[in-house]
């Protein structure tokens, strides 16, 4: 069953990726804005972004207003062993729960990298509404996600959602904040 918009939201789109090509620059501010990143942040992630775009089973679903404008954004797409994410993560879950463990979570699944909701717009079910929209078309057994843990809207909507962990207190490399890497069986 498909939530009906949110008072702030008029219309949720899955994107293609020369449409958020196209809106780039809105998405990130929407991303910096969201994640309380430096200004200059947006340019430095805009490759790794475009970049994203050409991975295998790339899917992007957003949400705007009634003036068109970016409330909220999901992308994610076929994690696979070679990408940075997963060989951080299938390290980290080996290292500590063994391989039997790792091979469970780190074969066929989707993973979820961006999702982000402007701050004053939270709190009213969008993000929720994103990631059903972009695991629905997925395909894979398990969707798998990083959050910086402790408390925050995020961490609660991934509980809501019935994500369960898969590896706790984790660092990834260059980054000293602990995260949690939360999955679940598909669908949703």
């Amino acid at each position: 069953m498909t939530a009906a918009p949110s008072p702030s939201v008029a219309r949720f789109a899955e994107l293609t990726g020369d449409e958020l090509r196209t809106r780039l620059r809105e998405a990130l501010s929407l991303y910096v804005t969201a994640m309380r990143y430096p200004e200059g942040t947006a340019e430095q992630r805009a490759p790794m972004w475009l970049a994203h775009i050409l991975r295998i089973g790339w899917r992007c679903v957003a949400a705007f207003d009634a003036d068109d404008h970016m409330v909220g954004i999901a992308y994610g797409y076929q994690g696979a062993p070679g990408q940075w994410w997963h060989e951080q993560v299938k390290r980290g879950v080996t290292e500590r729960h063994g391989t039997p463990h790792a091979e469970r979570w780190m074969t066929d699944y989707f993973e979820l990298t961006e999702l982000h909701v402007r701050p004053d717009t939270q709190g009213q079910g969008i993000g929720g509404e994103l990631v059903r929209r972009l695991v629905a078309g997925a395909g894979n057994a398990h969707v798998l996600l990083s959050t910086p843990e402790g408390p925050s809207r995020a961490w609660n909507l991934y509980r809501r959602l019935e994500f369960i962990d898969v590896l706790r207190h984790y660092k990834f490399a260059g980054d000293p904040r602990p995260f949690g890497v939360l999955g679940r069986a598909l669908p949703l």
